[in-house]
């Protein structure tokens, strides 16, 4: 008699582990179990909900900035975020025409074109943080240069020059907020986030792309100023060495020293010796990612403040001393101006973060 209940309890028992599982699994199911405001959907589900904006037929007349721009780059400009894979097709089906005639990817505008963009339907943008006033207002006081074809802007340490990689916005998004009424606005060349200093910025896509060709044929002149770990030799007066950008474990990007790698000379002049560091002039001929960095690093003087190629000694010692930045800053241009070809020379004072720096060392300097 005694048997029978225990056969009883046993099966409870097993009844019970089945249905444990059975309940998380129910429980993991249940909507009460997400986490508010939070959506596991597939991303590409999310991605459907976005509107979608039906344009109908657009007659566009090209303007001189626009001329001699390809017809496949002006649609890209016209109809941002349509994937390039339809804009090749309607040209192809002749769905665009330039003066009531066919035309291919590669044909060339000339001002007062008339263009034909034929009826797409375009996904409606996600709304975008919009930088705030106070910001706006940093971003129009560095400004330190500016005429109808271009401006010159001192960019602080930290901001980024566009918006990406988890950041709502840029410099660029900067400019183009406080700046509504401007149709044209556009980088012609870049600066790491936590570089200070001199960013040329398009205010014409004629201006743009003569500073780009500028670029292109090295005729124009940036120079840096870096606070340099170590005493700099004045034998080094150039560093060429090739550079390879390659990534971390974690997915960071890097660039190291590699023969593999893409050619790079950076001219070098010693400015000052301090106790311990160096400040240098470094002009770049070739403009390789991280490359002033990566040239004072392979030559035993890695940037004071560089958390990417600095070791963590040295690192903690300039904290020590009151450094708060990478000490990298795009300090003179020297380039022609669009359309009239005036020489111009800018140079952009340091912030108070890398003046500060240098006070310090100066004071060492008088000590010893």
């Amino acid at each position: 008699m005694s048997r029978k209940p225990a056969r009883r309890k046993s099966a409870a028992k097993r009844s019970a582990k089945v249905a444990a599982p059975r309940a998380r699994d129910a429980a993991r199911k249940s909507p009460s179990t997400e986490r508010i405001g939070t959506d596991r959907r597939p991303s590409t589900e999310r991605q459907t909900e976005r509107k979608e904006v039906r344009q109908g037929v657009q007659m566009v007349v090209v303007d001189e900035d626009n001329e001699g721009q390809r017809v496949d780059n002006f649609l890209l400009a016209q109809l941002r975020g349509l994937p390039k894979s339809i804009i090749y097709r309607v040209v192809r089906k002749g769905e665009v025409r330039v003066n009531k005639g066919r035309v291919k990817p590669d044909t060339r505008l000339k001002a007062g074109d008339q263009v034909r963009i034929p009826p797409v339907t375009i996904k409606e943008k996600p709304t975008q943080v919009e930088p705030g006033a106070r910001v706006q207002g940093v971003m129009e006081a560095a400004v330190v240069f500016e005429n109808e074809q271009m401006l010159v802007v001192n960019k602080p340490s930290g901001i980024a020059v566009h918006g990406g990689s988890g950041l709502s916005f840029g410099l660029i998004e900067v400019l183009r907020s406080a700046r509504p009424e401007s149709r044209f606005l556009e980088l012609v060349h870049r600066l790491d986030r936590d570089t200070s200093g001199l960013v040329m910025v398009a205010k014409k896509r004629s201006a743009l792309r003569f500073l780009q060709d500028e670029l292109r044929h090295k005729r124009i002149r940036k120079h840096y100023h870096a606070l340099v770990s170590g005493h700099w030799s004045e034998a080094v007066k150039r560093v060429k060495a090739p550079l390879l950008r390659y990534e971390m474990p974690n997915g960071e990007r890097r660039v190291k020293v590699d023969d593999a790698g893409k050619e790079s000379l950076t001219l070098f002049r010693c400015l000052q010796r301090y106790e311990g560091y160096s400040l240098v002039e470094a002009s770049p001929v070739t403009g390789r990612t991280h490359q002033i960095r990566v040239h004072c690093t392979c030559e035993g003087h890695p940037i004071a403040g560089d958390d990417k190629y600095m070791d963590d000694v040295s690192l903690k010692a300039f904290r020590a001393v009151g450094g708060q930045r990478l000490m990298l800053h795009a300090r003179a241009l020297e380039f022609s101006l669009p359309v009239t070809g005036e020489p111009m020379r800018l140079e952009a004072p340091y912030d108070d973060a890398f003046a500060d720096v240098l006070k310090i060392l100066e004071a060492r300097n008088r000590n010893q």
